[in-house]
């Protein structure tokens, strides 16, 4: 058993870039100012170890970076881009979905793509609607390309080894609002299986799925339904693309209640498409209209009290797992009713 050591999210990516670059020198990375340890720290130290031939800083176009990233994957590199935040792949994304995520399908099986894009998503440090966003439901719609969204350091350094690894693309969002918390790890980084879910806390009364930054808050919504006597089951997907609908199904069919909450506006957001697949596989034994807990449907504001307001966190979990224990009663389902006419109409 390998032991333990303080880090933090950023670093623990870090640490693990390096780790796979000693490990197999075709691991290469690119981006913009990667060389100098990005934005956020998280290529710190890699062009001092391994040179600016593996560690390579790009013009500021995400196309050109995604399309060399490919060519290189198909020649038999195994690159990692860094898109600084998730708002910028929108540039990347005739590359990335129309070029990576088909290349091994069109050819028949003779091309794969190696490739790891890591990219920064979630609002945090008021950036304001152009760098705060989270899309990763747009990625899950394409097939051939898998999302990793891991909620802590371990997760990640384990997801991500097993990314480089993997021979087809990989997208690899990580929350702004995470890399700095510290945690204990093990100092060497163990590869977690891409499309396995974990149960960080087991309960019977009400299953919560959360992902990225709303698994810690979901914890705390756990917590607090403890204390009034709810036992709430929190699974963390890691990984949206593959799913493990197995550990969801699994678990609502025993709890007969669900909760799923992220960050992204909730219109459209990973979150229907995963209430979805509950309900299709545990249908018999919901007791109540499976929650959701996500954005409102605005850009993300700039201003610091709306910012807060904005984000998702502990309170609205809770709010919506107590609204589900108490389906039953009448005036619940008055509410419900109101709560639609007014999503509704916010949407018009």
């Amino acid at each position: 058993m390998s032991p333990e050591v303080e880090t933090t999210f950023v670093q623990a990516i870090a640490d693990t870039l390096a780790v796979a670059m000693r490990a197999d020198e075709r691991v290469i990375v690119l981006g913009e100012d990667v060389a100098e340890g990005g934005p956020y720290r998280a290529t710190a130290g890699l062009s001092e170890e391994f040179g600016r031939e593996r560690v390579r800083n790009t013009p500021i176009s995400e196309c050109a970076v995604c399309g060399v990233a490919i060519g290189a994957a198909q020649a038999g590199m195994r690159p990692v881009v860094e898109i600084m935040y998730i708002d910028f792949i929108t540039l990347a994304l005739d590359q990335l979905v129309n070029q990576a995520a088909k290349a091994h399908f069109m050819s028949g099986g003779q091309l794969s793509v190696p490739l790891v894009l890591r990219t920064q998503g979630g609002a945090s440090g008021r950036g304001a609607a152009q760098h705060s966003q989270s899309l990763e439901s747009w990625l899950t719609h394409i097939p051939g390309l898998k999302v990793v969204m891991p909620s802590n350091a371990a997760d990640a350094a384990g997801l991500l080894l097993s990314a480089i690894a993997d021979p087809n693309p990989v997208v690899f969002v990580e929350n702004k609002a995470l890399y700095f918390k510290s945690e204990r790890v093990t100092k060497v980084p163990t590869p977690v299986a891409i499309g396995e879910a974990k149960t960080l806390r087991q309960g019977d009364d009400i299953t919560i799925v959360a992902t990225s930054r709303m698994v810690g808050e979901a914890l705390r919504a756990a917590e607090r339904l403890a204390g009034e006597g709810i036992e709430a089951e929190v699974i963390d997907p890691r990984t949206l693309l593959p799913l493990d609908t197995a550990a969801l199904g699994d678990s609502v069919s025993r709890t007969g209640r669900a909760v799923i909450a992220h960050e992204a506006v909730r219109f459209g957001g990973i979150g229907a498409e995963l209430a979805a697949q509950i309900q299709e596989l545990a249908f018999d034994s919901l007791e109540a209209p499976i929650q959701r807990v996500g954005a409102p449907f605005t850009p993300v504001p700039l201003s610091p009290q709306l910012e807060d307001a904005y984000r998702p966190g502990a309170d609205d979990i809770y709010a919506a797992a107590r609204f589900a224990m108490e389906w039953d009663l009448p005036e619940t389902q008055l509410q419900a009713e109101r709560d639609l006419q007014s999503s509704a109409a916010g949407q018009l």
